[in-house]
């Protein structure tokens, strides 16, 4: 097999092409740049001047070459070169109307924030549970640490950093997790392609400074399969304990707001206190499948009340009772709170974390909202409101030290308290939407990225692309809400389960923030480092505290974190090892020259879209169609739905093609690319017609790419001269590729001599005509059901992960023909088994 017809399947890693910059006049700045293709573009004419000498220097020293011709390229990265804007053009990101990011930071006050609401109803109540209030020391540095920890951690943190490391509007540790595969190709899928990188939203922006450090670090993760594997378990734990969120915090904030009964009915125990939640938070779930946005806006304007209310009631229990608590703005006091409890302070701390409860639903629900949108209804509303009501609160405290167990109720005043106490219930319910939103984003990346199973997803709204239904996970999350408080039966053993989730969140989203800011951001490495020093510290001290609770309950999120993330690893592991065995048993090209263009049967009319995962190549499955099947479709189009670690994928770059096989078998491959926050809906009809003009205009390309061959060979040549021994190196695959794009577009957009001349083509005129007949016979999607299976030989954890865990998943998820939108009644199935 030729090197031309050799399909490679091996993942290509980014080129580190780096470029001197340099003045017309020959003067050279002397600075290094990573080169994105941008360049090409500011000077065409310089790139066509046939003795231009075009200089690329990257690790390994300097290429020189002289071009005669431009280089045959694979047909699928010619045409992916020829979409407008495809070569990584800025994304223009329209403003957003002042009005409308102020109706969605409304909006967040009924989504994001309300688990961080109504963390007053029980922090105080926990954390003097461990420690007994004797002198003011106790409330002004248990004050001191909550007042420090909100500023620091959701402000600082979230607001101002973590916030800025989103995907493209997407937040999550799966959207941290893409925005680093795209910088460096660390994902253990062996399915990235050269084209991949030409998507618009697929634009990289790298600054100067640090460079070279952070391709050191790149190349570091992409050589190393172990950091590889460690960094994908880090975003796969980070996920999972999102998910246990999602079903501890609706436990205890409805648990929290209805226990205000206690004590002022007679006869409402603990039995009625658990019914009651539990009737509640099957309403909650209920309501899910309305989509955050009319959730939203139907819970924001409670939330806005409660909100008023914590700040109203803090300021009023502040100056009635104890105005000078505002002493705990004085870090000392956490210094003498230590000093007074030692031990106990120690596990108090696991309760003061409950104030920043819902701290990373800022950064995973980003994805339904906006980041200005998020950090205006924060730092305008939430902080100042929360503030207000702890400072009332310990006001509160300092005069009524017994009351330290039902806080906030007690500070209430008499009259107000049935109507503070429906808001609070209100906002308590309200408060479990930040997580259960966050949940349904979290599993909608992992399952694009292939992390976790099939599953329904529903797209609730059409203004924001990121509020979505997951009527399965929705059922589950409130099954497991329900258990949790009927075997807990208090708000006290939850929040002990409570911190180490929430903490554990936090820490795996500083490493991944970290991270980003040396490879992608490429920050100084002082100011780098001051991030995971100063907040992972802060972390890394909570979760010691929190961790302290494990035989209290402290154990539940465990449990939960470790079947997720069992479930996510073992989809994963299957899916990369089915791949590799689709890619080591696909079909060699001398095979199907030795079929013929008939391919040993009968071709009869009609288009035949089978669908596949290989990105290249013919897939093994191909042959079982040809033994099962009497006959093959006139036109034969392998079709691979992929997912692309970009947010969103836009219409008109959806499709790429490439040719298989010699003109007359009419064979082709098609990739269908979606980012993981794309969401198909299209149906089989409008697919079926974006396929076929897709096709036509990659048949017209191509005439027009070998008539500009034709013409290129007619004109003089010129010595190709190679001075380096890196000429077959992947370093070079890019620009000359962008080369050829550049050179395509030229003529296209010259006389129409060129574009005649493709359009007289007999052969194209007859391609293009048996591809309108084939498509007016009608389409049949043939599907290949690959499985896997280990080897006999093979390790016993092996084949109970492969052979068991895995097959029950794949059995139970959601099939292929639904996750693709086939039509049931044009469907062919051929089934497989790969042992690996």
């Amino acid at each position: 097999m030729s090197s031309k017809e050799e399909i490679e399947e091996n993942s290509v890693s980014e080129g580190l092409l780096l470029r001197r910059n340099g003045s017309n006049g020959g003067g050279s700045s002397g600075s290094l740049r990573w080169v994105d293709g941008s360049e090409v573009n500011d000077n065409q004419e310089e790139v066509y001047d046939k003795n231009e000498e075009i200089i690329r220097e990257n690790n390994y020293g300097s290429v020189r070459r002289r071009l005669k011709k431009p280089k045959r390229v694979d047909s699928l990265d010619v045409e992916s070169m020829q979409i407008k804007g495809g070569n990584g053009g800025s994304q223009h990101i329209k403003d957003v109307p002042l009005l409308a990011t102020l109706s969605l930071a409304f909006q967040t006050l009924g989504v994001v924030y309300g688990d961080m609401g109504t963390s007053p109803l029980y922090v105080f109540s926990d954390v003097f549970s461990k420690v007994h209030i004797t002198s003011e020391v106790d409330v002004l540095g248990a004050l001191s640490i909550v007042l420090y920890t909100i500023a620091l951690i959701p402000l600082m943190k979230y607001v101002f950093i973590v916030l800025k490391a989103n995907d493209n509007g997407e937040g999550g540790t799966f959207a941290l997790y893409s925005l680093i595969c795209r910088y460096a190709n660390v994902n253990l899928l062996p399915n990235r392609t050269p084209a991949d990188e030409c998507i618009s939203s697929f634009k990289l922006r790298l600054p100067t400074p640090e460079l070279q450090r952070a391709v050191y670090i790149k190349e570091i993760l992409e050589r190393k399969s172990l950091l590889k594997t460690i960094l994908l378990l880090l975003v796969l734990m980070g996920t999972s304990m999102i998910i246990g969120d999602g079903i501890l915090t609706p436990a205890i904030s409805v648990m929290s707001a209805v226990s205000g009964l206690e004590g002022r009915i007679p006869g409402f125990n603990t039995d009625a206190l658990v019914i009651i939640s539990i009737i509640i938070l099957g309403g909650l779930f209920s309501i899910q499948r309305f989509g955050s946005s009319k959730v939203g806006f139907t819970f924001a304007p409670a939330l806005a009340l409660w909100f008023f209310c914590l700040g109203s009631i803090g300021i009023y229990n502040l100056l009635k009772f104890d105005v000078t608590v505002v002493r705990a703005v004085n870090p000392t006091y956490i210094y003498l709170f230590f000093k007074k409890n030692s031990t106990n302070g120690w596990s108090a701390l696991g309760g003061c974390v409950l104030c920043i409860t819902g701290a990373e639903a800022m950064f995973a629900d980003l994805g339904h909202f906006s980041v200005l949108s998020i950090q205006i209804a924060f730092t305008s509303v939430v902080f100042p409101c929360l503030l207000l009501a702890y400072l009332g609160q310990a006001a509160f405290l300092m005069k009524y030290p017994q009351s330290a167990g039902r806080i906030f109720y007690d500070s209430v005043p008499n009259t107000f308290f049935w109507p503070v106490f429906v808001i609070a219930t209100i906002a308590a319910i309200i408060a479990s939407q930040a997580m259960i939103s966050a949940s349904f984003s979290c599993v909608k990346q992992a399952m694009a990225l292939g992390c976790f199973p099939r599953v329904k997803i529903i797209h609730t709204s059409k203004e924001h692309m990121g509020q979505i239904y997951i009527p399965v996970i929705n059922w589950f999350l409130m099954i497991m809400c329900m258990l949790v408080v009927a075997a807990f039966r208090s708000t006290t053993s939850i929040a002990n389960a409570y911190g180490i989730a929430e903490v554990g969140v936090m820490m795996v989203t500083t490493t991944l923030v970290t991270i980003v800011m040396v490879l992608i951001w490429q920050t100084n490495l002082i100011l780098a480092l001051c991030f995971p020093l100063i907040f992972g510290t802060m972390e890394v001290v909570y979760m010691s505290a929190v961790l302290s609770k494990i035989l209290e309950g402290g154990w539940l999120p465990l449990v939960f974190a470790s079947l997720f993330l069992c479930v996510m690893y073992i989809w994963n592991y299957g899916s990369v090892l089915k791949y590799q065995s689709e890619v080591k048993q696909k079909i060699s090209l001398d095979f199907m020259d030795e079929l013929g263009c008939s391919l040993g049967t009968v071709r009869v009319p009609g288009i035949g879209l089978l669908y596949n995962e290989l990105v290249q190549g013919i897939p093994s499955i191909f042959t079982q169609f040809l033994l099962d099947l009497p006959a093959i479709h006139s036109v034969i189009v392998f079709v691979c739905i992929k997912h692309i670690p970009v947010p969103v994928v836009p219409q008109e770059e959806r499709f790429l093609f490439r040719r298989l096989c010699p003109k007359e078998y009419h064979m082709f491959r098609c990739v269908a690319r979606y980012g993981y926050k794309d969401v198909r809906k299209e149906d089989h009809h409008l697919f079926e017609q974006l396929l076929v003009d897709s096709l036509e205009k990659f048949l017209r390309n191509e005439a027009l790419d070998l008539a500009l061959e034709t013409n290129k060979q007619s004109q003089p040549e010129f010595d190709n001269n190679v001075v380096s021994p890196m000429d077959n190196s992947d370093e070079l695959k890019v620009p000359l590729m962008r080369d050829q794009r550049l050179e395509i577009e030229t003529c296209i957009s010259e006389p129409p001599a060129t574009t005649a001349a493709g359009d007289e083509d007999p052969s194209l005129e007859y391609e293009l005509s048996a591809l309108r007949e084939a498509s007016k016979s009608g389409f049949t999607y043939l599907l290949g059901h690959g499985d896997v299976r280990a080897k006999k030989n093979s390790w016993f954890i092996k084949k109970l992960t492969i052979n068991y865990m895995y097959a029950f998943l794949r059995r139970n998820c959601r099939g292929g023909n639904a996750t693709m939108r086939v039509p049931h009644m044009n469907i062919m199935q051929v089934g497989m088994t790969y042992m690996v």
